[in-house]
């Protein structure tokens, strides 16, 4: 499957995620009386401007809940869909400090997982746009924080809540995040590439072969490197990658004569 590909897979399991809603706390509660009551009703309202879009007014009606119910599970259960209503309206740096505030607050909630997937899932998001316009905005342009911060809270979720219900996706997120990580260096690399900045463009892609060596894009990182090195007439780098290239992938198409991962004029090597 292409990169291109997978980017409409996921998008469609964007759309999936975008129904959503924080997970429930609050079960039954013992009665608490008229200001109990009051709160149930206001979460009420918020419940129902979540399920019908209207966020703004969800977010607002959250924020009364979660200062009258700090540190109860009602208060943990604002958070959590005042987080989500922030997503939901693209206030990411909102949702995310609102999240990191959960997490600061309640490391022993019952919600943990469901925190660290919500954060994953929130930087996920914002970047898969990104990942999926790479022709059409400059490399130097770009920042991949998200796609990192994405991946260290799935990550986090996987090794302290293996059994959890959303660890399952959050694994599969994160084998995506690195494919597309991995792209991404290889994308810069081809940038400098095709610029004639050599030195950057190995660098670049050595830091790819480095960082995600068993993502398929490691193929032609090392075709990169062979050729950037061949340039600056480093003989000896470029025979290394080309012997890693033949080890791991010796049905390459950069190891047919004339085949290069950008074009640069002549023939940059051929092989005997």
């Amino acid at each position: 499957m292409t990169f291109l590909k997978t980017l409409w897979r996921w998008a469609g399991l964007t759309a999936l995620a975008f129904s959503l809603a924080a997970c429930s706390l609050l079960g039954t509660q013992p009665d608490q009386g008229k200001s109990g009551d009051n709160l149930d009703k206001l979460y009420a309202d918020a419940r129902d401007d979540l399920n019908t879009g209207s966020f703004d007014r969800a977010i607002k009606t959250l924020e009364r809940i979660e200062a009258r119910a700090t540190g109860t599970v009602m208060g943990q259960q604002a958070l959590l869909d005042m987080a989500y209503a922030q997503w939901r309206m693209g206030e990411r740096t909102s949702s995310l400090a609102t999240l990191e505030r959960f997490i600061k607050m309640h490391p022993s909630s019952p919600a943990f997982d469901y925190a660290l997937y919500l954060k994953g899932l929130v930087n996920f998001n914002d970047n898969l746009g990104l990942l999926g316009n790479l022709a059409r905005q400059s490399p130097a342009e770009r920042d991949q924080r998200a796609s990192r911060d994405a991946y260290q809270a799935f990550s986090q979720l996987v090794a302290q809540f293996p059994n959890s219900k959303y660890t399952p996706e959050a694994q599969v997120r994160m084998d995506y995040i690195v494919n597309a990580l991995a792209n991404y260096e290889v994308h810069v690399a081809r940038y400098y590439l095709r610029r004639g900045a050599y030195l950057a463009a190995a660098n670049r892609a050595r830091q790819a072969v480095t960082e995600f060596e068993r993502s398929p894009a490691a193929e032609e990182a090392l075709a990169i490197m062979m050729q950037s090195y061949d340039r600056l007439e480093l003989k000896d780098l470029r025979d290394a990658s080309e012997r890693v290239l033949r080890r791991n992938f010796p049905q390459s198409r950069f190891l047919q004569v004339g085949e290069s991962p950008v074009p640069v004029g002549r023939s940059w090597w051929k092989f005997w």
